[in-house]
């Protein structure tokens, strides 16, 4: 089992972070706001299925659409839902270190057990600006924290060299949720000592090979017992449960990438759960209706709904 290594960070946080963590969604209610009922549905459906934690309000939750003050309402719901059962790390990334500074205070605040972020992005700055950024979110909090690597958002690839700068000028440093190239650095982030998240539902069990922590990605959440079937087996050293419990995730996630992320898992989990998770925000598109008949058709194939 990882273990996190003691640094200044709040007592009650400490934990062990891996495992299957859904970025979940942010539900929306028809009139485009924020939907509280429905985004705690979602969280207490996945916790019942047995997920470990959750990447919350990241990129499939939308939170660069969303109002710091949404985010904020979102950190409030998921540490009440949760109420300390798994591990939610909370994304206050923001353009602005000030922005992301408040986000993370508040979300240490209202009880979360963690706290993740993107790269500044938009401004390009050096090594030193990106560990700078990072380290006044980390102190503002005192949570563990999660670097989230998205260069195809972002423009920034954190390499192994920028992490070993962040780990030695922030203690608070945890893990992070590796959406890039190469897949090789798992392992390297790992040998580390930290929890590193595969960004890809595809590639969780090749993960779990290289050391990995887990997963962090969006189709889980459709479908919690699947990969935690994935987890459960490999931990057990059942390799073939764990290996057609990953082809049936790859089939899941096949879907989702046709039909576009987030707007499946918004048009899914509303079906299965009977609530109103609505569409994307703009600039995003929703999705066509004869496209959402076709997806729903498809999900029932899939045993989705």
């Amino acid at each position: 089992m990882r273990q996190i290594i003691s640094s200044p960070i709040k007592e009650a946080t400490l934990s062990v972070f891996e495992g299957i963590y859904p970025a979940i969604i942010t539900p929306m209610s028809l009139d485009g706001s924020v939907n509280e009922t429905a985004f705690r549905a979602v969280m207490e459906f996945n916790i019942q299925s047995g997920v470990h934690g959750f990447w919350v309000a990241g990129g499939t939750g939308e939170s660069i659409l969303l109002d710091d003050e949404e985010n904020n309402r979102i950190a409030e719901w998921a540490a009440d839902q949760n109420k300390g059962r798994t591990n939610n790390i909370m994304h206050v990334g923001a353009a602005t270190t000030r922005r992301a500074v408040k986000m993370a205070e508040h979300a240490a605040k209202v009880g979360v057990e963690a706290i993740c972020a993107v790269p500044p992005f938009f401004y390009r700055t050096t090594d030193d600006g990106i560990v700078q950024h990072y380290k006044a979110i980390a102190d503002a909090s005192g949570l563990p924290l999660f670097v989230y690597n998205l260069p195809g958002s972002t423009g920034v690839n954190i390499s192994a060299d920028l992490m070993k700068k962040l780990q030695d000028q922030v203690p608070q440093l945890t893990g992070l949720k590796h959406s890039a190239s190469p897949t090789e650095n798992v392992r390297v982030f790992s040998e580390m000592g930290l929890s590193c998240f595969i960004g890809s539902a595809y590639m969780m069990l090749p993960t779990l090979t290289m050391g990995g922590a887990g997963c962090v990605d969006s189709s889980p959440q459709m479908a919690p017992e699947v990969w935690v079937e994935i987890w459960d087996a490999y931990q057990a050293g059942d390799i073939s449960k764990a290996q057609k419990a990953q082809k049936k995730g790859t089939e899941i996630t096949d879907y989702m990438v046709e039909f576009g992320n987030p707007h499946t898992p918004k048009l899914i989990l509303g079906e299965r759960l009977g609530v109103e998770c609505g569409d994307p925000r703009l600039p995003m598109l929703p999705m066509p209706h004869e496209k959402r008949d076709e997806c729903i058709r498809r999900a029932s194939e899939l045993g989705l709904i």
